[in-house]
Formats: structure tokens, sequence, C-alpha cells
């Protein structure tokens, strides 16, 4: 029997990129993964990919996908869909945090009094909805005494990485993750973040072809980089740890929790931690911290 057989899923943002292999990795461990996203005809967006494509290939890798079109953006489309999974499924066990707001320009040089003021949507779709989604999932969590909230960070928390608010949008997210995972204890519901690194998404791709100078950065150097599945097989390990409170509350990088488990890429490939070169996380485990008391 696959790992998370039986279990529920959320994934936002996962008509394609990292919350696309997110959910097709839960997928291939058994677990039904509720797939939501803006995209649902072909051809509507710039890059490939639908919410049904998605969960199509859900399903052909052993799970069970449900599209869902969402637009994080709007409290009530949030809300309908995890009345959608109560009624269906009556139960939730893994809400992923994905979804974000990335500006077209958003890896192009340039102070932010220059940046245009439309780059506050990362806020409200990567920081806001999180936060929104979370509070929706804790209310079915919190019943059932179990399950894990994973907010998608990565070492721009604490590193200069491309911009200011897509920096600040992840430093709060790994507050955000943090503070949850205090409130949340008592019922025996996790809440983290992790770390991506360099993920070969169809953006990122098309941004390697297109500025070849970009693989000379250690941010996006492509000899550092993994498939969109790798953080999907760290998400489903966590899942189906049976001491996954001990890591409540914590920021992780996901190269290291791979390490921990024994987990590679799709290729076999060991991803390296950029801790040295990038910087730590600044939220330990809770259970380690004294809940920051």
């Amino acid at each position: 029997m696959a790992a998370l057989t039986g279990k529920v899923a959320v994934v936002t943002g996962a008509s394609r990129g990292i919350g696309k292999g997110i959910a097709v990795a839960l997928g291939a461990e058994g677990a039904a993964v509720y797939v939501t996203g803006r995209t649902v005809t072909p051809g509507t967006h710039e890059l490939p990919g639908t919410v049904g494509e998605t969960a199509q290939e859900v399903d052909r890798r052993g799970g069970t996908g449900v599209a869902v079109h969402v637009d994080h953006a709007d409290d009530s489309q949030v809300v309908a869909l995890f009345d959608q999974i109560q009624c269906e499924q009556g139960r939730l066990d893994i809400l992923v945090n994905n979804a974000f707001a990335l500006p077209e320009d958003l890896t192009e040089p340039g102070p932010f009094w220059e940046k245009p003021l439309s780059h506050w949507g990362m806020v409200d779709v990567g920081v806001r909805s999180n936060y929104v989604a979370a509070r929706n999932a804790a209310k079915m969590m919190v019943p059932q005494q179990s399950g894990l909230i994973v907010a998608i960070s990565g070492y721009a928390a604490v590193t200069y990485t491309y911009g200011v608010i897509f920096g600040m949008c992840k430093t709060a997210v790994d507050r955000m993750a943090r503070d949850m995972a205090v409130e949340l204890e008592a019922y025996h519901v996790a809440s983290l973040s992790l770390w991506q690194g360099l993920t070969f998404t169809e953006r990122a791709q098309r941004n390697l072809q297109r500025s070849p100078d970009m693989k000379k950065q250690t941010v996006t150097d492509p000899a550092v980089g993994c498939s969109p599945e790798f953080p999907g097989r760290v998400i489903a390990a966590l899942a189906a740890d049976p001491d996954l409170m001990a890591r409540s509350g914590g920021s992780f990088v996901a190269a290291e929790v791979a390490r921990d488990y024994g987990i590679t890429d799709i290729d076999g490939k060991v991803i390296p931690s950029l801790r040295g070169e990038r910087g730590e996380p600044i939220w330990h485990p809770i259970e380690q911290a004294c809940h920051g008391q």
C-alpha cells in the first residue's frame, strides 16, 4: 500500500510548476489530491498546464486527482473549495500552500522604486492567500486532531533574491507557518515551511533559455536545480512520518529533509543544500524552542 493511501490533500497553484510537481508526487503515494489554480483551458496561459491536466496526471500516477478552478485572490472561492472537500471527503490531511502571483518581470534588474506597484500582488497571492487557505484547512484538521500544513518558501526568506517584495513574502510565510504551529500544537496539526531552491518549472526553463547569464548565478545555477516533483517527494515523506509533530514550527531546506529520509530526485540525483551559500532558516521546531515564549 502506498504511503498516503486514504489521505486527502490540497495543493494550491498546481496548474503547472512546483504545484503540479507536488500534486503528482503526492498522487504517486496514493493520495486524493485537490488541484487548484486559475487555468482550466489549454492555451489560455503563455505557459502550458491546466488544473485538469494536473489532475489527470495524478490519476495516472496512482492517486485520485480532483481539478478545482480557484482564484486564490478570491476568499469566497477558497471557502467553496474547502466546503467541497468537506462534502466529498469529510476530512483533509495535507494542505500545501504554493499559489503565488509571480510577475513576468520578477527577475528583471532594478530597484523597488522603479518596479511596478502591481508587484504587491505577490503579497495578496503568496502571503494573504496562504493565511486564508490555512484558516479554512485548520477548521477541518483541528476536529480530526491531525493534519499537515506546508508553506512553500525559499532561501529568499533570508537572502536578497529578485527584489524587496519577493523576499518579504517568503520571510512572512515562514513566520506565519511558525506561529500557526504554536496555535495548532495542542490539536496535533503540524505547520512548517519548506525551502526550495532552483526548480526546473516551465517558467524557470524558459527564463534560463532566454537569459543564459542566469546560469552563472548561484540562485539559478542549473547544477543545483531539481525537478518540480522533488519537493512533493519530501512532503509525502513528512506526511507519512509518525514523528511529524517534532518538526512543526520549523523552516526546513527541502534538500536537507530529503537527505534525512533518503530521498533523491526523480533521476536519482542528490539535491544539494545551499545553506552555506545562501543562508539558513531562522525558525526551528517549536518543540526545540520552547514555543518562543
